[in-house]
């Protein structure tokens, strides 16, 4: 449990507990927003801070959240219509979506940080106004690079939305009660993408792709309207600096990293630039590790890593993202290139997937206290793992009741770990740290989406030589089960009960 601040505290931000997960990307939901704005909680809130509506803020930051993050499935089918609408080529605007994802991984840790130390609400609100301001720029843009230009300006500063807007909600639940929140967390910023995609399609076909950011903009306005008037207001932390040498050393090595992964895929690993990309990672990470030693008030503080309450949860995530993520690229085109089956079909046949985790999430939120977070966390990862074995071992004659089987294990299986992750990140470190904690989550978990969507498509590529239909599949599979497992035994060393409560603070 996280002990509260002492009230005479002047330097304590109110609203900064944080744990940030971003699970997969198509579970869907619907907002009631005109009910969600009368909606006001029964009692004061959880935490004490007086605001007597933790509901109300949660849903206000999640309306926000929700719409940021709806575009991007909708991009990913719509390349082919925007190319021939800007005379650009298809390849090139791949840049739509892994120019997004990489801008959010490296500013992550940066908007936790700065929402720690000027406020959330703070963050929160720059973060939707630039979000508001690039998409509507999107809806304008006159070429493929100025397009690419506007999406991945709009994801660097909306990043700063998700460490914010958790740590909005978190302060308002007492540790206990975390995982209720965060299960509607993970279902309504999955569900954004699923809705976009759903509402987004018939809309492109009938007006052009222009017309999605032109219905996102005023959206994203009225959720930051929203977000000004009901998100109660923050304090500043006076006493610690930004490590601005600690946060450029690991952009430099996630940006090797990440740009190294995109680029392995196209141009190859032997070629000079790819090379060049991961020979950053290093000299990038160890150049963080030193500085980070000697910093007076460090970006992430290293002597968490010692503490398994922050460090198990943080590795599982990473292992189950690389499972989670890798399986969502492979079984489309399992069924496609296998089974010979329409894109209309393999989309029917892949509901369950988004269904089960929807379900799973928030049903786990509100289990934890009657079963512990390491038992939730072993079990959706022990879930997750057998999904990844059963597709290994139908890949070759993959059944529709087999591949609907193995989806619903994966869906519930991470649907039900996320929450519990999530606390349990946030549980284990000072509140006055609970955004630059949870941003860490996230990196790591985006680390481990990235690597095993590349990692699981390149090997099911270099495996088709000499096997059967499917056999590849069955080995790239094979591989995302053992990363998988490697959670599973992760989450096996968990501590259990009041042993995750965080250890003193040494640091300023």
């Amino acid at each position: 449990m996280v002990d509260p601040p002492q009230p005479q505290d002047p330097l304590h931000d109110p609203i900064t507990d944080v744990a940030v997960e971003a699970p997969g990307v198509d579970e869907e939901a619907v907002v009631p927003w005109s009910m969600l704005l009368r909606r006001r909680a029964t009692g004061p809130a959880e935490t004490g801070s007086g605001s007597g509506r933790p509901w109300l803020v949660t849903w206000t930051v999640l309306f926000g959240a929700f719409w940021v993050s709806s575009t991007i499935t909708i991009l990913a089918v719509s390349r082919p219509e925007i190319a021939q609408d800007l005379g650009a080529s298809v390849e090139s605007l791949v840049w739509l979506i892994s120019g997004p994802t990489i801008a959010v991984a490296l500013t992550g840790t940066t908007a936790g940080k700065l929402g720690d130390l000027h406020g959330h609400r703070r963050v929160y609100l720059i973060g939707m106004v630039g979000a508001t301001v690039f998409v509507a720029l999107t809806a304008l843009a006159w070429s493929g690079p100025s397009l690419i230009a506007f999406r991945v300006l709009g994801a660097t500063i909306g990043a700063a939305t998700g460490p914010s807007s958790l740590a909005l909600i978190n302060r308002m639940f007492t540790p206990e009660r975390r995982s209720r929140a965060l299960g509607f967390w993970s279902l309504v910023v999955a569900g954004g993408p699923v809705v976009g995609l759903v509402a987004g399609g018939p809309l492109v076909e009938a007006f052009g792709w222009r017309v999605i950011f032109a219905v996102q903009a005023p959206l994203l306005a009225v959720a930051t309207v929203v977000a000004f008037v009901v998100l109660p207001e923050t304090g500043r932390r006076r006493d610690v600096h930004f490590d601005v040498p600690g946060q450029l050393w690991l952009t430099v090595t996630l940006g090797g990293l990440l740009f190294g992964i995109d680029r392995a895929a196209a141009w190859g690993l032997t070629n000079p630039w790819t090379i060049g990309f991961f020979l950053l990672v290093p000299v990038g990470f160890l150049s963080f590790l030193a500085r980070e030693r000697r910093a007076e008030h460090p970006l992430i503080p290293l002597h968490w890593f010692a503490r398994r309450s922050f460090s198990v949860p943080v590795g599982v995530s990473f292992f189950m993202q690389f499972g989670y993520m890798g399986g969502f690229i492979l079984t489309p085109l399992l069924l496609e290139q296998v089974r010979d089956l329409p894109a209309d079909v393999v989309a029917l046949i892949m509901v369950p997937r988004p269904l089960t985790f929807a379900i799973a999430g928030p049903l786990a939120g509100f289990m934890v206290g009657r079963v512990s977070a390491r038992s939730t966390i072993i079990a959706g990862s022990a879930s997750l793992s057998l999904s990844m074995v059963v597709f290994a071992l139908v890949a070759e004659d993959p059944t529709t009741a087999v591949v609907v089987l193995a989806l619903t294990l994966s869906g519930i299986g991470v649907g039900a770990a996320q929450p519990a992750i999530a606390s349990s990140v946030a549980n284990s470190v000072p509140n006055r740290d609970l955004g630059i904690a949870g941003a860490t989550q996230q990196l790591v978990s985006q680390v481990g989406t990235t690597l095993g969507m590349n990692v699981l498509e390149a090997v099911e590529s270099v495996s088709r030589d000499g096997r059967a239909p499917g056999g590849s599949y069955s080995v790239a599979y094979a591989v995302g089960a053992v990363v998988a497992g490697a959670g599973v035994v992760l989450s096996l060393f968990m501590t259990r009960g009041r042993d995750a409560e965080p250890a003193p603070d040494h640091h300023p």
